[in-house]
């Protein structure tokens, strides 16, 4: 973004920029190993308690031997990308420029694949960090289509995984995702606009919204992520490319009649029960 050589000084840059000099000299800390294993633990009792706030996870971590304050679990929460998980009044502002769009799915007959995708963003833990999966997920045959790893809670992996599900399977005549600021943004909203595809979000909290999504992380993180210690990006890359590929060939889903997300993703919609 900046350029030491260049002939504008580096003050001059960042006052163009509109950032404070002081920016360009910092360098993040990494995440302490007390944190990463507090924010592990974080995030397998979200997991089995996804209506705990910051209040209520102190408490369970507390029952547990960990001292931590709630600011300090709620910083943790907040930087994972997840919160307690239950309606309440959307009273939350958008980011500046963002729109939020309504839920188009309710009673609605889901029927078909392409009818209907999904997208959101987990936390994954690692041995030494963590990174964040986003997925794009065929509401009616729940096959992953198309999935992303990212260091950081950004929207260019959100596009990455979209473009590559509509080259590879065509496009979606409804996206539902949460209200996080990736699918928000100016950039994610245009891309589905410019492919005509209606826009739908969860409500605020509403998980069940958005149940195939949750359904799928909770597969991924107990027969997955928490089995293993990720050493390196590129090893959680690929186990869980394995585990994805396990997921949408053979592992048999009682919902779709004991079938598999491909065998119901190419088979004709009324062989199997109606998502709705």
């Amino acid at each position: 973004m900046t350029d030491p050589d260049h002939k504008l000084s580096l003050t001059r840059q960042a006052t163009l920029l509109g950032i404070s000099r002081g920016s360009l000299y910092y360098e993040p800390r990494p995440t302490s190993d007390a944190d990463l294993k507090l924010m592990r633990r974080i995030d397998e009792l979200h997991m089995e308690f996804p209506f705990a706030g910051s209040r209520m996870m102190k408490g369970l971590l507390r029952q547990e031997g960990f001292t931590v304050g709630r600011l300090h679990v709620a910083t943790l929460m907040k930087t994972m990308g997840i919160e307690a998980l239950y309606r309440r009044p959307n009273t939350s502002k958008p980011a500046p420029g963002h729109k939020i769009y309504p839920y188009l799915l309710r009673k609605l007959a889901v029927n078909r694949p392409n009818q209907v995708w999904a997208m959101d963003i987990t936390y994954i833990p690692m041995a030494r960090g963590f990174v964040y999966l986003v997925a794009v997920l065929d509401w009616f045959s729940r096959k992953v289509l198309a999935w992303r790893l990212s260091v950081t809670l950004e929207t260019a992996p959100c596009l990455e995984a979209m473009n590559e599900a509509i080259r590879r399977f065509g496009k979606p005549e409804i996206m539902n995702s949460d209200q996080g600021s990736q699918f928000t943004s100016i950039d994610f909203i245009k891309a589905l606009k410019d492919a005509e595809i209606q826009i739908s979000m969860d409500g605020k909290g509403a998980w069940r919204d958005n149940v195939f999504v949750e359904r799928l992380w909770r597969s991924i993180k107990y027969e997955e992520v928490y089995l293993r210690a990720y050493d390196s990006v590129s090893a959680a890359r690929d186990s869980l490319g394995r585990y994805l590929t396990f997921y949408n060939t053979r592992r048999p889903h009682s919902s779709l009649d004991g079938k598999t997300p491909d065998q119901a993703y190419h088979i004709t919609p009324r062989q199997i029960p109606v998502a709705a």
